[in-house]
């Protein structure tokens, strides 16, 4: 088996010397990539076994780890944001990326609130007992080993790695290249902290290259190593991710959210709201990319709305009609409705009512996280039955997609498909079950 090596920040692989020998760097990339998984399948089957008092202990521990690490952690950041900033990455990509006092002990918090959380584990979902006396329990178990792979946010690496620990699975990581060095600093923290805490440290791994071709042996499971996929970042990714994968996948697309105010809001309410919806952070999923107004109160509600967003220094895209309100406001294109801006920039259209609100939203959405502003209970109520979205709201910000925002300490993502996971995925989504068969000498009859 070949050794890898401690991840360190700047670590240079043989390959990287030069360009020589590309089928050697294949067979020694594949080799590392395979001991990786080799360890977490090894980790995995120790945390499986381990007790809730033990994960918790190692969470507290991470969370503590972290904290002692901050000074390497943020010089580690502050390298990857100049780097980031050197190439002209754009002001809503480098919010993601930036770390400083107050957003690292926010993450050491929340690995440490995931602590205190229920037992995910062992919990008997159903139970009964047939005709013949056998007793049935479904339980639920680890998923097992689980492959992250994420663009800039390096706080998804302590957010994963501690949901994965307290649900009893291990943590293969591929981060950015742009976070990549942040992201090897919290791996290494939380790592000591596992470690400390008498766990196997490989339960959380970072994927020690930036080399594409990593990201490919992932998505084929390494040879049965890897158990699921989850995505986090652009449409590219997570298409890429939906094509290639050999394994089991929870789809993140991305947040085209939408806030449609209808005809029977409270003004006041629905300015509140937009304005949260869009602009309190752009650069993450549930930020509102679509702003619909109801026709029947464009006199009413339409100029306040554009007006407050406007002077908040957002951008708007609008059709005429929304136009016609403010010469500040661009005309948009189709494209602008399917556009994921995760920046000061929002689409406006004025649709017909609660129908074209709908029409809008399965035309254009992502079945991320849509919301309605309106003191209308049988309109709200039927927004929320037919709008197909992991996340619909009435009458709150849809900046509220987010798994601390629901109970779940954190999350991995949120799952924009329909099998197992869908919403904000926390520790009772990354685990499946299996059945526990009583009897009392029972045989099937010939």
């Amino acid at each position: 088996m070949p050794v890898v090596p401690k991840l360190c920040i700047g670590m240079i692989w043989p390959w990287q010397a030069g360009e020589e020998n590309m089928d050697q760097h294949a067979t020694d990339l594949t080799d590392v990539m395979q001991a990786v998984g080799r360890k977490a399948r090894q980790a995995a089957a120790r945390l499986a076994l381990s007790s809730n008092d033990q994960r918790n202990q190692a969470l507290h521990a991470a969370g503590q780890a972290l904290r002692a690490a901050g000074d390497v952690i943020l010089a580690a950041n502050a390298d990857d944001y100049a780097r980031a900033e050197a190439k002209g990455i754009s002001a809503a990509f480098l919010d993601r990326l930036r770390l400083d006092p107050a957003r690292l002990e926010a993450m050491a918090q929340a690995v440490e609130a995931v602590a205190a959380l229920p037992d995910p584990l062992g919990r008997v979902l159903a139970s009964w007992t047939q005709p013949n006396g056998l007793f049935f329990e479904r339980v639920a178990t680890p998923l097992g080993v689980i492959g992250i792979i994420f663009e800039s946010r390096p706080n998804v690496t302590a957010d994963a790695g501690a949901l994965c620990l307290k649900s009893g699975n291990a943590a293969l990581l591929r981060s950015g290249s742009e976070s990549y060095l942040t992201a090897q600093a919290i791996a290494e923290a939380m790592r000591a902290g596992v470690e400390k805490a008498g766990l196997p440290a490989d339960c959380i791994q970072l994927i020690p290259t930036k080399d594409r071709a990593a990201v490919g042996l992932m998505l084929t499971g390494l040879d049965g190593q890897i158990d699921v996929i989850v995505p986090r970042g652009g449409r590219s990714l997570v298409e890429r991710v939906q094509t290639e994968a050999r394994v089991p996948v929870f789809a993140h697309l991305e947040g085209l959210c939408h806030v449609y105010v209808d005809k029977a809001a409270d003004l006041e309410m629905a300015r509140s709201i937009v304005l949260n919806a869009k602009l309190r952070r752009t650069g993450i999923c549930g930020s509102a990319e679509t702003l619909l107004i109801d026709r029947a109160c464009l006199d009413s509600h339409a100029r306040p709305l554009v007006h407050d967003l406007l002077d908040a220094g957002c951008e708007l895209r609008g059709d005429e009609a929304v136009c016609a309100l403010d010469q500040r406001i661009k005309r948009a294109v189709e494209r602008d409705y399917f556009t994921e801006y995760l920046d000061k920039i929002m689409s406006v259209a004025v649709v017909d009512g609660i129908e074209g609100a709908l029409a809008h939203i399965a035309h254009y959405g992502s079945h991320h996280t849509d919301a309605i502003v309106t003191a209308d209970q049988d309109t709200a109520d039927r927004f929320l039955r037919e709008v197909d979205s992991a996340i619909v709201l009435h009458n709150a910000s849809t900046q509220f997609a987010d798994g601390g925002e629901f109970g779940f300490g954190s999350e991995i993502g949120i799952a924009t498909g329909r099998m197992h996971a869908r919403g904000p995925v926390g520790v009772e989504q990354l685990t499946s079950f299996k059945y526990r068969v009583h009897g009392t000498g029972q045989i099937r009859p010939v």
